[in-house]
Formats: structure tokens, sequence, C-alpha cells
């Protein structure tokens, strides 16, 4: 992760705030000790509150899928959960969508 932030950090040219949840592997100490460098060079990290599912868009996705658009026949076998959850996400965007 801090190698992905140290190579986004190279690309951006002004004040930029990244949204984190707080996954352990946000809030290491050798993370949480890159996050005072970073906003040394205006790349600022925001946490999401704990336990906030509603402001975390992929928590939002997988309720959808889980709920709304996978059929009851998904949970019968494996086989049938991965093709089913492989259909939604190659069609999410276009049969799929999640409107704001």
């Amino acid at each position: 992760m801090i190698d992905f932030v140290e190579r986004f950090l190279q690309q951006i040219k002004q004040k930029t705030v990244i949204i984190l949840d707080n996954a352990p592997i946000h809030k290491s100490k050798i993370f949480m000790q890159k996050v005072k460098e970073w906003k040394l060079q205006d790349l600022y990290v925001f946490f999401l509150p704990t336990y906030s599912p509603e402001l975390n868009i992929i928590e939002i996705l997988w309720r959808r899928i889980k709920y709304n658009w996978q059929p009851f026949d998904s949970y019968l076998n494996f086989q049938n959960l991965t093709e089913n959850l492989n259909y939604v996400l190659n069609n999410f965007g276009t049969k799929y969508d999640i409107i704001f």
C-alpha cells in the first residue's frame, strides 16, 4: 500500500486527499508514519469513521450484489456463486448499476 501511495504521490501536482477505510494495513505504525510525511508533500489521508459502510462505496456494491442481484440458486453451490457473481461483475455499469 505504501508503494502504491508513493507512486501516486509522484503524479500529483496539487493538494490531494486520499480517503481510506480503517483496514489494519491502513493503520499500521509504518503507514501512519508515512501519512505524516505525505502531509508535508500536500497529500492528505482521511480515514472514514469506524464502521461506516454507508460511506464506503465497495460496501454498497457488495450489499447490492448480495441482496438484490444474486439469484437464490447462487447460494446452492460454489460453482453457481462464482458464475453468477462473475456475471454481475461483468455486467456492472450496463445491466447492473448504482445511482447515487
